[in-house]
């Protein structure tokens, strides 16, 4: 006799409490495999396919795309079984449950033990409990990406009415675009005034990234520095690392080689500030390791990959890594792991095109180092005046954890390093 088993969103972890449904991957009635992703949802920190312990027929399905479903709420129920699962009659069976839930991530109570195995073919079940779905073969589907279904979602854009220019149909993000660019109707009337007023909720990353930034602009008292640089030397050094055939090395990745060696000047600001239970700070915490946190744009937003353990990576090795990061952060793949823990940030916005910024700290880090583009400016060299490719640094930092004179230091270690790269190989 089969029996039932519900599965419930587990715990993602990092302190995630809940989840919101992007897009469904199995249909009821639908046999799934142990471990078969059912659902793919995004967390403050990712979008993640979540993965079922049990194999069976799926009997229902709970949330719709766009809910949000606490952790230990019901994400679908499956009937396992003999019959259910399509196991032999003379192998001995059990609840069809494997001991995964998500690869990565905290698993629920009772998600203990070994994987289990059936062989043959699928059919469906009766339960006292449970009509018998009817099982049917899944259709050949052109499978949308959940970040075109996302844009959609936020520009109101019905995917069933849009026509796809992708393989066999499918709509891209490109497609999407050009109907949110799409003028309304009412617009075309001349003289026509359209205004437009929505209240768009503050869900999944967006909303604990407001979260996390007001609570460092009402706790961190924070203060910025900054000093302009002769960048020159720095960018042909890069051009003389380049010209092997080995890996290059993005200026990012010297940035950071250079952060990492501040740190180990001053490593009273790779720190955070520790607070009792009325919120007063008690004492400072400064972090054995170098846990290099880098600003990068993505469809998501603004996030925050972390580089582990940066201070042990050499330049190259920090370059595959950033470069890892940013690829998985366009796409929407980061795990939450990757995007917790930083101790050190480094913002890049120069490739926005701005040459300064007084950022808000990513809380509960104590400093973030700012570089703004690189441009050809009119600089003194040697005596001389000559056209010098030059960039603005800030260094935004908490007045809790040190004092102007050492946020000083390491700024002006910083731009001597951006002026004189050489200066690095003393801390090699």
């Amino acid at each position: 006799m089969p029996i039932v088993r519900e599965f419930t969103l587990p715990d993602l972890g990092e302190g995630l409490t809940g989840a919101e449904v992007v897009r469904w991957l199995v249909e009821v009635g639908e046999v799934i495999a142990v471990d078969q992703p059912v659902v793919e949802v995004e967390t403050a920190k990712a979008v993640v396919e979540v993965p079922c312990p049990y194999g069976g027929v799926v009997t229902a399905r709970y949330g719709e795309p766009g809910e949000e479903r606490a952790v230990g709420q019901p994400l679908v129920t499956v009937a396992v079984g003999s019959s259910a699962a399509g196991g032999e009659q003379d192998q001995p069976l059990d609840d069809g449950a494997s001991g995964n839930v998500l690869v990565g991530y905290g698993v629920s109570a009772g998600g203990k033990g070994s994987r289990r195995r059936r062989v043959g073919v699928p059919v469906a079940v009766a339960t006292p409990e449970v009509a018998a779905p009817e099982v049917v073969a899944p259709a050949v589907v052109a499978v949308i990406s959940p970040l075109v279904r996302r844009l959609a979602r936020e520009h109101g854009i019905d995917l069933a009415g849009l026509t796809g220019s992708g393989p066999e149909g499918l709509i891209l993000r490109a497609d999407v675009e050009r109907a949110v660019a799409a003028p309304a109707a009412p617009a075309l009337q001349t003289g026509a005034v359209v205004a437009e007023e929505a209240s768009i909720p503050l869900r999944g990353l967006r909303r604990t990234v407001a979260e996390k930034l007001t609570r460092s602009h009402h706790e961190i008292p924070a203060a910025t520095c900054w000093v302009d640089a002769d960048a020159t030397e720095l960018l042909d050094l890069r051009r003389q690392m380049n010209q092997g055939n080995g890996p290059k090395v993005s200026l990012l990745a010297l940035l950071a080689r250079i952060c990492t060696a501040a740190l180990a000047r001053h490593p009273e600001l790779n720190a955070s500030v520790e607070l009792d239970a009325a919120g007063a700070p008690v004492a400072l915490r400064r972090h054995s390791a170098v846990h290099l946190g880098f600003a990068a744009q993505s469809d998501r937003g603004l996030v925050v990959p972390v580089v582990r353990s940066a201070h042990l990576l050499s330049t190259e090795q920090l370059g595959a890594e950033l470069s890892r990061l940013t690829e998985a952060a366009r796409a929407g793949s980061l795990r939450p792991a990757e995007l917790t823990g930083g101790t050190f940030t480094l913002n890049n916005y120069g490739v926005f095109g701005v040459d300064g910024s007084t950022p808000i700290l990513n809380h509960p880090e104590a400093a973030m180092l700012g570089v703004g583009r690189i441009v050809a400016k009119p600089w003194v060299h040697q005596g001389q005046l000559a056209v010098r490719q030059v960039t603005q640094l800030s260094f935004t930092f908490d007045h809790r954890v040190c004092d102007g004179g050492t946020a000083g230091g390491f700024l002006r270690f910083v731009a001597d390093c951006v002026e004189q790269p050489g200066m690095l190989l003393r801390q090699l």
